[in-house]
């Protein structure tokens, strides 16, 4: 068996280390990536379900948010620093702060980052992404959860702290945020399929 082509650069595999730049030189194989403070971690494709969640929250989003916020979902990456980047499920950022995206990227923390728990990912988003959101200072973090239909709000009281829960939204209440003015939809709305 012969192969016709080469690779250009041969990548080398490591299991720490990692940073933007080996990140960005990764081939584009159909997977998705994350650093975590300098370690590559494969992310499992998210199942169809996530993916309707997904759709019908980013478009409730964009539909009472664009005028003062850039909406993005995944797969986008967000670089927080050399050996941490991250792709959250849904992001927002405020017009004011567009500079941060880039073309390859968003360079920066984002204005709000949602996560959508599925159960290969929970342990992920509710400590590791948890913590490195804060850390990199995310000022406000949503975890949905779509098995009891709930929005779980963390916000930053100060920058380096960990998160505080805000509120905890049931499946007929209404998910707001003093942070993003624009945001008011019932959780159902955003999580029951239809």
């Amino acid at each position: 068996m012969t192969y016709d082509k080469k690779p250009e650069k041969p990548h080398l595999i490591k299991e720490s280390g990692w940073n933007v730049e080996d990140y960005l030189e990764l081939p584009e194989d159909g997977n998705q990536y994350e650093i975590i403070a300098g370690i590559l971690e494969l992310k499992p494709s998210p199942t169809t379900t996530h993916q309707r969640i997904s759709h019908q929250i980013e478009r409730i989003l964009t539909d009472s948010c664009e005028n003062e916020y850039i909406i993005m979902y995944a797969p986008v990456d967000v670089i927080l620093s050399d050996q941490e980047t991250r792709q959250p499920d849904i992001l927002m950022i405020h017009r004011s702060r567009a500079a941060i995206i880039q073309e390859h990227a968003v360079v920066g923390p984002p204005d709000l980052v949602v996560e959508i728990l599925s159960p290969s990912t929970i342990k992920r988003d509710r400590v590791m992404k948890f913590r490195s959101y804060a850390q990199f200072n995310v000022p406000e973090y949503w975890i949905v959860d779509p098995l009891n239909v709930t929005i779980e709000q963390y916000v930053l009281i100060s920058e380096g702290a960990p998160y505080e829960l805000q509120d905890v939204f049931g499946a007929e209440e209404t998910v707001t945020s003093t942070r993003l003015p624009c945001v008011g939809f019932k959780v159902s709305q955003g999580i029951i399929l239809r």
